[in-house]
């Protein structure tokens, strides 16, 4: 299948435009969250390191449990009905956080606990969504859909963490994350109205075990070689985003004295870094081939995330190093997830794509577990500069994993339609 320039013709596609109009409010409240929780245990309890830390592994954390036991259960189910579930129990978690600032019962213990909770409902979600996709539109659509939701996703990058930072200065972080509470029952109730019909599973299918969809999933991938070089930088490259991620606010607040709207004005320029990596992605594939435009964007986005550790000397200049990394790092690294995606979602049969999302999850998850414990602690004990030195390291080195696959020489996605799974053993 060749890579061709948007259609259009998804504008027509009632289902799509809806699942497109859910995704966008909430990607605009997820950005919220992202920045809330970790300015509220900035802001409202003084939190330190090691605390932010645990509160980003928690957050990542449960993708590991969620994935263990979601894949085959996604396969198999009405994933729509999965969607509307998980935005319905993530706006229930947020709303305790305001409730509890109200009564001045806000504690790190319950930033754990929601964090945890949106991490595992969040992760459900998406697995749910990666494997939805092909159900509602054409194999064709594939390329365009994924371009589309990561442009809207994009622009939520932009407009998202400033009206965070807007909101945490207004009404303060915990009332903020009433906003995106709000935000998802809006999603649901876009998903609701989807009229689209899924594929049920096979009755053999619905016989397979624990085990035997882990198996299956990581087999899918494992067995396919220009998808295993995927899987592998899926796995490495959290355990150094996580560390990075565990100590982007606080190096950005206390390290360098930015204010919470300021910092939010930084982050939203990976926004349209993103924006800019969906209208680049196409041009990229059709003019260094689909294995090309995935591994040396991922790569260029890695090398630019130097800047962050690098930032240092008058405010302005700290901005300026801040934005440069968002604006690269962010439109590279969508430039190459979007033909990724559309690989794995072309490649990988219909009725495997919820186990091997969720072994991706695993994966994902453990990595970034642990990279966000190892960054909160050795922030405490080194500095967040000198940790996200390390951090940058591990992220460059992640995409050179790939140089020898035969993802690097893939021009385009393979014509053939992948054969409907077996179940497993």
């Amino acid at each position: 299948m060749r890579i061709s320039l948007p259609s259009g013709l998804l504008w027509k596609h009632a289902g799509f435009m809806r699942l497109w109009a859910a995704q966008t409010v909430s990607s605009f409240g997820a950005r919220i969250t992202r920045e809330g929780l970790a300015l509220a245990s900035v802001l409202t309890i003084d939190a330190r390191p090691y605390q932010l830390g645990i509160l980003a592994a928690l957050v990542m954390g449960p993708s590991v449990l969620v994935g263990f036991f979601s894949g085959g259960y996604v396969d198999r189910a009405r994933k729509r009905a999965i969607m509307i579930g998980a935005d319905l129990a993530r706006a229930v978690a947020l709303i305790t956080v305001p409730a509890a600032a109200w009564l001045h019962w806000l504690t790190m213990e319950q930033l754990y606990a929601v964090g945890a909770l949106i991490g595992g409902t969040s992760v459900l979600f998406d697995i749910a969504d990666h494997a939805y996709l092909p159900h509602l539109i054409g194999r064709n659509d594939l390329v365009e859909g994924n371009a589309k939701l990561a442009a809207t996703d994009s622009l939520a990058e932009v407009g998202g963490p400033a009206l965070a930072g807007i909101l945490v200065q207004t009404l303060t972080a915990p009332f903020a994350i009433a906003v995106n509470a709000a935000t998802y029952l809006v999603s649901a109730l876009f998903l609701t109205s989807i009229a689209a019909e899924e594929h049920p599973a096979t009755a053999a299918d619905r016989r397979s075990t624990l085990l035997g969809d882990l198996r299956l999933g990581y087999e899918t991938m494992a067995h396919e070689p220009v998808l295993r070089p995927l899987m592998i930088m899926s796995f490495l490259s959290p355990l150094f985003g996580g560390t990075f991620s565990a100590l982007y606010v606080i190096f950005a607040i206390r390290t360098l004295g930015l204010s919470p709207s300021l910092m939010g004005v930084t982050v939203a320029v990976g926004g349209i870094g993103s924006l800019l990596g969906t209208a680049l992605s196409a041009p990229l594939v059709r003019t260094f081939g689909l294995g090309r435009t995935i591994v040396f964007g991922f790569l260029v986005s890695a090398l630019s995330s130097v800047f962050v550790p690098l930032a240092s000397g008058p405010l302005a200049l700290k901005i300026a190093s801040l934005m440069t990394a968002q604006l690269v790092g962010d439109s590279m690294a969508v430039a190459a997830m979007i033909p990724a995606a559309s690989l794995r979602q072309s490649i990988i049969p219909r009725d495997r794509l919820g186990r091997t999302a969720a072994v991706l999850s695993v994966g994902a998850g453990t990595s970034a577990v642990v990279g966000a414990l190892i960054g909160g602690t050795a922030g405490s004990v080194f500095g967040p500069r000198a940790a996200l030195y390390v951090a940058v390291a591990g992220l460059i080195a992640t995409p050179l994993t790939a140089f020898a696959s035969p993802l690097l020489h893939l021009r385009e996605i393979p014509a053939a339609e992948p054969k409907t799974a077996a179940a497993p053993p």
